[in-house]
């Protein structure tokens, strides 16, 4: 893989912002955008368990999905207070995924503020936490919405690896899905990470990587490729923006509709020949893009 450092900027104006990441598709990592925020001093892992304790959750293991298993279905179930005191106690592969705490306490919606300044198009109604112990991984996708994405990280340390769009097929990507089959766990250790003799078109993606801290923002660009994995206990939470012109919209629209239904019919129906049929669908594409270097 050839990966750049993110750009940092400790704060941007709305004018460069727009230019230089937002209309050029480039990540950016801005570190003050959230430090005036009352979320940046106080949430916690005390904080939260004290007002959504009780609360069950959905949890999620390391483990790759498959072709029998179901969209986003939870590995486990626990509630939030038992799960925090689980991280607390050491490295635990375990995650909680789209977990809308503001639904529980609408109050922290008020710790912090819409960056409207830089962008348009935010969906007020779902801003997301996710959770995630020490060692757990959010495997190599892409959002499913296409939406824009301000990712900020409270408490602990996030390593994330991130691609444009286009270098999906180098990604080996699953067609009618969002998901890569190649494996990125611990890609940064010299360890057969990623593996490069079954997916040799990986050496050839061109992306970018950075180390999120603690009220560090992230912006995403629509469909921007993503892999995650936490370094130390902590959360973050997501700022969705729906793309400003229809055609993101459109293809984001049947994402979610159109793709996603035919995809769970077939891994409902026939769930080997799906996994057969998109496998080979996924080495044809890798191979030409391979074929194009040679040449």
């Amino acid at each position: 893989m050839l990966l750049k450092a993110v750009d940092t900027v400790e704060t941007i104006s709305p004018d460069i912002f727009k230019k230089q990441y937002y209309e050029a598709s480039r990540p950016l990592v801005i570190r003050n955008l959230s430090h005036q925020w009352p979320a940046y001093t106080k949430w916690n892992w005390d904080y939260f368990k004290a007002i959504v304790g009780d609360k069950k959750v959905g949890i999620y293991n390391n483990v790759k999905s498959d072709a029998y298993t179901p969209v986003n279905k939870a590995d486990d179930y626990t509630t939030f207070g038992e799960y925090v005191d689980m991280i607390k106690k050491g490295p635990a592969g375990w995650r909680i995924f789209l977990f809308n705490i503001f639904d529980h306490a609408p109050q922290l919606t008020h710790d912090f503020e819409w960056p409207d300044q830089l962008m348009k198009g935010f969906v007020k109604r779902f801003p997301m936490l996710f959770v995630g112990g020490a060692s757990s991984i959010t495997h190599m996708h892409f959002d499913i919405d296409l939406s824009h994405i301000l990712h900020t990280q409270f408490t602990g340390r996030k390593r994330v690896l991130l691609f444009p769009y286009e270098e999906q097929y180098k990604l080996y990507r699953k067609p009618y899905e969002v998901l890569s089959l190649a494996d990125f766990s611990n890609y940064y250790k010299q360890t057969g990470k990623p593996d490069y003799s079954s997916f040799p078109a990986l050496r050839l993606a061109k992306g970018f990587e950075v180390v999120l801290e603690h009220g560090d923002t992230l912006f995403m660009p629509a469909g921007y490729w993503h892999h995650m994995e936490y370094i130390d206990s902590g959360f973050a939470m997501s700022l969705r923006a729906m793309q400003s012109g229809l055609g993101g919209k459109l293809r984001g629209a049947w994402n979610l509709i159109g793709m996603r239904n035919i995809d769970t019919l077939l891994k409902k129906t026939a769930p080997k020949w799906w996994y057969n049929f998109k496998k080979e669908r996924i080495m044809l594409a890798a191979k030409k893009e391979l074929d194009e270097v040679k040449i």
